[in-house]
């Protein structure tokens, strides 16, 4: 029974213990340096205004385990509640701030939704394996989010640390690509989200 039912290139190399973690911590100074996220924010009002007159661009990541061959042996999917009141499997999304690096932006939300010992390697090269195009309309791409219209670049990122979900996610499970691919998880994904996930593991050589 599924449980809705019942209810970088500095990244690219594997480090271990402090030393990674040391490192990391460095990475984030610097980026907090180069991306001051208070002059970023926008107000809830603009960011209203903004949506209804633009398209908001967003970064997708499909959390993933990888064996020493770099084939994916578990997937990360969040629980998060949507704007609507249902509860939906999900990947690690989140806008791209002024100003802000495309690595910067998947560290940091993957930080923010898985925490900070996740450990992502984010991916040495930012050309995205699919961009998702999310409307209000479902009829129009199948990427559904009923705020805005948003144009996502969709990631794979590894993660080799301890994953926690955040405090607005309910719950994080970690599944083989079988059964992400299989009815019972496709049918907790909404908005387009198990789509994405067979795109990606498409991509990687896994076909459903």
């Amino acid at each position: 029974m599924s449980l809705i039912a019942a209810s970088l290139d500095a990244f690219a190399t594997p480090r271990h213990g402090h030393h990674r973690r040391a490192d990391q911590g460095l990475q984030l100074e610097l980026m907090s340096d180069m991306l001051d996220t208070r002059g970023s924010w926008l107000s809830e009002d603009d960011l209203s205004l903004a949506r209804e007159r633009l398209p908001m661009v967003y970064v997708d990541a499909l959390p993933v385990r990888v064996n020493a061959l770099g084939e994916i042996t578990a997937i990360g999917l969040l629980l998060r509640g949507r704007h609507d009141g249902s509860l939906s499997r999900a990947v690690v999304s989140g806008r791209v701030l002024y100003g802000e690096l495309l690595r910067h932006a998947l560290l940091r939300h993957i930080e923010k939704d898985l925490g900070t010992m996740a450990l992502p390697r984010i991916p040495s090269s930012i050309v995205p394996f699919t961009v998702a195009e999310y409307f209000p309309d479902p009829e129009v791409t199948g990427f559904v989010d009923p705020r805005q219209h948003a144009v996502s670049l969709c990631y794979i990122v590894a993660c080799d640390g301890d994953c926690v979900p955040s405090q607005d996610a309910l719950d994080l499970a970690w599944v083989t690509p079988q059964e992400a691919l299989s009815y019972t998880f496709q049918a907790e994904m909404t908005g387009g989200q198990g789509r994405l996930v067979r795109l990606a593991l498409a991509h990687c050589g896994y076909l459903d």
